[in-house]
């Protein structure tokens, strides 16, 4: 096959960004971060892996609250400014149009087609990093993002971020339905009959 081990330290992941909001001394914060996903159902929990010494996290701590926003392609710059630039030095709080839902204090950007509440369900210490878990309180899109009443990737444009290259993308083509192509798919025969 001919393949080799590399030189990377993680895959070269291809992850849409988000850009987390939490209130910070009552002013409204937003970090950039790759590092999130659906984690549980029922009920509903996302996570995020955010460095210790970020400064979102001490709003997250503080009121037991966070969003999750994802910003579209065309947000590159201003997304990568909130991955650049600490809330501890630079204020933030008026970067973007900010709205609360029923939370009141997780800071939601109305810019982005994607909006997610969540409120702190807990939360895992690493040697770097915390990993906050939030129970998701609500999803927040406008209805220009959805086709037949369903979320359309095409029309959120979701920004991605490939970390080796440290580069964004844009989504590409659509390649097939989930859990219907895979249906009909038969795998290669092996001569080699053993498990």
């Amino acid at each position: 096959m001919g393949k080799n081990k590399t030189k990377f330290n993680y895959p070269p992941f291809v992850m849409p960004v988000s850009l987390v909001g939490a209130n910070v001394g009552g002013k409204p914060n937003f970090e950039a971060i790759a590092w999130f996903n659906l984690v549980d159902y029922q009920p509903n929990l996302i996570s995020i892996s955010s460095e210790k010494t970020h400064h979102t996290n001490k709003g997250i701590r503080e009121n037991k609250t966070f969003s999750v926003n994802i910003p579209s392609a065309s947000m590159a710059a201003a997304t990568d400014f909130c991955g650049v630039y600490s809330g501890s030095k630079v204020d933030k709080s008026k970067t973007f149009d900010v709205f609360y839902g029923e939370l009141k204090t997780a800071p939601m950007i109305s810019e982005c087609p994607v909006n997610v509440e969540c409120r702190l369900n807990q939360t895992l210490e690493l040697l770097h990093g915390e990993v906050f878990i939030g129970e998701i309180v609500g999803v927040y899109m406008e209805n220009k993002y959805l086709t037949d009443n369903k979320p359309d990737t095409r029309k959120i444009d979701p920004l991605l971020f490939e970390g080796t290259l440290g580069s964004y993308w844009k989504v590409g083509e659509h390649v097939a339905k989930a859990f219907g192509i895979g249906k009909n798919y038969k795998p290669k025969q092996s001569n080699d009959n053993r498990e």
